[in-house]
């Protein structure tokens, strides 16, 4: 697990989120998913750092590299 991406049961039902914050990774995805840039996101979130956005970005591939894909035939 990369050392920006904190889960824990205590913080936002233990979604993913971003160490130290409540910033959920899944926030991250939908800003980039709706057309932000990465300044966009690092003006609308100046807590995080470019790092932290990455790293967010990294662990979402690392999960979805992860699943099994079951064709609906």
């Amino acid at each position: 697990m990369n050392s920006y991406i904190e889960i824990n049961p205590q913080i936002c039902s233990g979604k993913p989120v971003i160490r130290g914050t409540r910033i959920m990774v899944k926030n991250i995805l939908g800003m980039v998913a709706g057309g932000y840039d990465l300044e966009k996101i690092l003006s609308s979130y100046p807590e995080l750092s470019r790092e932290m956005v990455q790293a967010a970005l990294e662990y979402a591939a690392e999960i979805i590299n992860e699943e099994q894909v079951i064709a609906n035939v």
